[in-house]
């Protein structure tokens, strides 16, 4: 379920009356969204929802067909079914629909929200399910890749170094040549020199997620971190033609170690830059949210499709053809390492926005 309030969608053709009921449920602290036909209920139900309200007699279609078409779009959600003609048939046809509960319009307020409050329980209870049965799979995976990574790290690391040794031998010795035969020799070398570059790396990032070292924090400025990474990466941003920018006024210290901090801001304003492309924009920026520093880095890309958050930070998740898919999972474990949380949503700029919360320094 989403970290903000649980979303409602209710549908009913008499608006009066879905206004009322949103009104109740926007005071009990829902998010609630109105559709007034089968068609609009779909359309509003793409973005997610966890609860829909939906009227057994539609303008445009049937109730317990949309039912089912919601709870097929969005398996985790429960449905509450209403009606203004109570019936055994309709008692049965929300049965049928898979209802969490059936309701006689117009119905009391209490007896609405009780009715929500236990549809969003039961929502929750099975997401918590769910991500227990990822995390329980994906541990089983990560015990996997330690003890692979351990074992394998010497049978690669031993021959990456004599490769690179032997390279620098070669370039000493193409260097003697005469000018004019070096460039067809030395081209292929850098080639060369640049895979067991990336292999080296890719190898740092199975050790590091494999076997992360304990914490050593200090009290820091994530300020001038933000601000000297913006200036670390503003040549690549130019060569890319994208703005980049930093806005890092007034933000308060926190506890941690800098450059595991560096490191999660590079990581995050890299793909940033990917995402924007040229002609697009990146910002990173904060705010005091709750006591609490809130870091956010935007880009105006084509932004992470809500199936894709839930899983963006789990090992070995990726989209691109040469990543690992650990760079973003590297990132979350540095974030609550530091006490925090990482997640991510929709930018003002139109794509994608990394929020990261971490606690503040406590004062003195």
């Amino acid at each position: 379920m989403s970290t903000g309030p649980a979303r409602v969608l209710l549908v009913d053709d008499n608006a009066a009356l879905a206004e009322n009921l949103a009104e109740i449920l926007s005071d009990a602290g829902y998010e609630p969204r109105i559709a007034g036909g089968y068609a609009a209920a779909l359309r509003i139900a793409e973005t997610g929802f966890d609860v829909a309200l939906v009227d057994l007699q539609l303008p445009d279609g049937d109730g317990t067909m949309l039912s089912c078409a919601l709870r097929e779009q969005q398996p985790d959600s429960e449905v509450v079914l209403l009606t203004g003609h109570a019936s055994v048939q309709s008692a049965a046809e929300a049965v049928r629909a898979g209802a969490s509960a059936y309701l006689i319009k117009p119905c009391p307020p209490d007896e609405l929200l009780l009715a929500v409050d236990r549809a969003v329980k039961q929502v929750r209870l099975q997401r918590d399910r769910r991500d227990l049965a990822r995390r329980a799979q994906m541990a089983e995976r990560l015990a996997t890749v330690g003890t692979l990574t351990a074992g394998l790290s010497h049978e690669i690391r031993n021959p990456l170094n004599a490769a690179g040794l032997q390279l620098s031998v070669l370039e000493r010795r193409i260097a003697k040549l005469t000018p004019e035969l070096q460039p067809a020799l030395l081209e292929p070398l850098s080639l060369v020199r640049d895979e067991i570059r990336r292999l080296d790396a890719l190898l740092e990032e199975f050790l590091q997620f494999a076997r992360p070292r304990e914490l050593r924090p200090e009290r820091l400025s994530p300020g001038l971190i933000a601000a000297s990474v913006t200036a670390l990466l503003q040549g690549d941003a130019e060569r890319r033609g994208v703005q980049l920018s930093c806005v890092a006024e007034g933000w308060p210290e926190v506890q941690g170690e800098s450059d595991r901090l560096r490191q999660v801001l590079v990581n995050l304003l890299i793909n940033a830059l990917d995402a924007a492309g040229e002609g697009g924009a990146v910002e990173l920026s904060g705010a005091v949210v709750e006591g609490r520093l809130e870091l956010h880095v935007d880009d105006s890309g084509p932004g992470v499709p809500p199936e894709r958050r839930e899983r963006i930070f789990e090992p070995f998740f990726t989209d691109k053809p040469r990543g690992s898919g650990l760079g973003l999972a590297i990132v979350h474990a540095i974030v609550v390492q530091h006490g925090g949380a990482i997640s991510v949503g929709e930018a003002p700029l139109g794509g994608a926005r990394f929020a990261i919360s971490l606690p503040v320094a406590a004062a003195g």
